[in-house]
């Protein structure tokens, strides 16, 4: 029999959540939905006519993709009052492929990429399956999920990047200013990297410090910023994402060479979805507002419900397309999960998925329609008291 590579997670059986989830079919109240195109949200049906652009007829590749895109991407960057040179952009079919590009040219197998907690879980998958290992710093919840440094000097010798997600899945924390200071020197003096995911910033919700800023701008060290269509104008299935180098001229150029050489070697960039780029993100400025205010509209019915129940709090959320629920600690996450969707047919998220290292915490989704999501708001706390 053929081994498979220890990459590959030996057990690969669903976990209790999955399987129920399977068993009870439809979820009359899915609120972990995070695919933004069957939440009936309003997308203008030409959305995607500017994939029939002719020139996409012609197959010039290019490691960074076609120039048209990156141009594209750059302009993106001054809303955020960054100048850009287009060069410095590597187009990408989605973050997580760019995670894996950056992951090959930072780190030989066995070392080290520092990663946030809590945060999305993908990142662990995301490591294994490059060969290099993920390790946990922690972000404190007490001082709103500030970096723990402390937790980051615990790395040791094989670090070679640190991740940070601006604003965080599921916490919708911002990366404080200071912090971004801090962590710029640090990853400068111990010739680290620093990736930082910026998918969700389009999305304020409560704001905060770092609100409106990107790392983009960063020239001190060595820097890599990841944004996508599939946030930026909810359209996951257009698959087309981007790095941008930031640091110092000689790093950047160099980085860029070691990018250009294992891009090349797959050119997976579709040249119609680049050449639609611009028209792409200008039109999709309406799918992005409309996200916002789905968003916005269901945070306010979700704390305006908690109000009535003392015990529940809505924790602050800056940005981003979730909110973080904690409850009191009499259940354990997973078998309240359960009976949540099992009993009362609402899907939520436990917080030990995502990290949550204390306490009972549920993330929620707050993409569904705003009578699915209000309904199972209520289901949810009327289960919970």
């Amino acid at each position: 029999m053929v081994r498979l590579s220890r990459r590959i997670p030996a057990d690969l059986r669903p976990n209790r959540l999955a399987c129920a989830r399977a068993a009870l079919g439809t979820i009359p109240f899915d609120l972990t939905e995070s695919n933004p195109t069957v939440c009936d949200l309003p997308y203008p049906a030409d959305l995607l006519d500017a994939l029939s652009d002719a020139r996409g007829l012609i197959y010039r590749p290019h490691p960074r993709g076609p120039f048209e895109g990156r141009e594209a991407v750059a302009a993106e960057y001054q809303r955020w009052g960054v100048e850009l040179d287009p060069e410095r952009v590597v187009l990408t079919t989605s973050t997580s492929e760019a995670y894996g590009l950056l992951f090959r040219l930072l780190a030989d197998p066995g070392d080290n990429v520092l990663v946030p907690r809590p945060s999305y879980p993908l990142f662990d998958h995301l490591t294994r399956l490059e060969g290099v290992r993920s390790l946990a710093y922690d972000l404190r919840p007490e001082d709103g999920w500030r970096v723990d440094f402390s937790s980051i000097e615990e790395g040791g010798d094989r670090v070679r990047a640190v991740v940070v997600v601006h604003p965080n899945n599921p916490t919708g924390s911002f990366v404080h200013p200071e912090d971004t200071q801090q962590l710029i020197q640090t990853c400068r003096d111990r010739g680290w990297a620093l990736i930082a995911d910026e998918v969700f910033l389009p999305y304020p919700l409560d704001g905060g410090p770092g609100e409106g800023t990107s790392f983009a701008a960063s020239e001190e060290c060595l820097c890599f910023t990841l944004g996508g269509l599939s946030k930026s104008i909810g359209l996951p299935q257009a698959k087309l994402a981007w790095i941008v180098a930031g640091g110092p001229e000689e790093a950047v150029a160099g980085a860029l060479e070691g990018l250009d050489y294992a891009a090349d070697a797959y050119l997976t960039v579709s040249t119609p979805i680049a050449l639609a780029a611009s028209r792409l993100l200008n039109q999709g400025t309406a799918v992005r507002e409309a996200i916002s205010e789905r968003c916005r509209t269901n945070l306010a019915v979700l704390r305006a419900a908690a109000q009535a129940h003392p015990s529940t709090e809505v924790l602050p959320c800056g940005g981003g397309w979730s909110a973080v629920v904690r409850l009191p600690a009499v259940e354990d996450e997973e078998a309240l999960c359960l009976r949540l969707l099992e009993e009362h047919g609402v899907a939520v998220h436990p917080g030990l998925f995502f990290g949550f290292s204390s306490g009972v915490h549920l993330v929620l989704s707050l993409l569904p329609l705003e009578e699915i999501f209000a309904e199972g708001v209520q289901r949810l706390l009327a289960a919970t008291r």
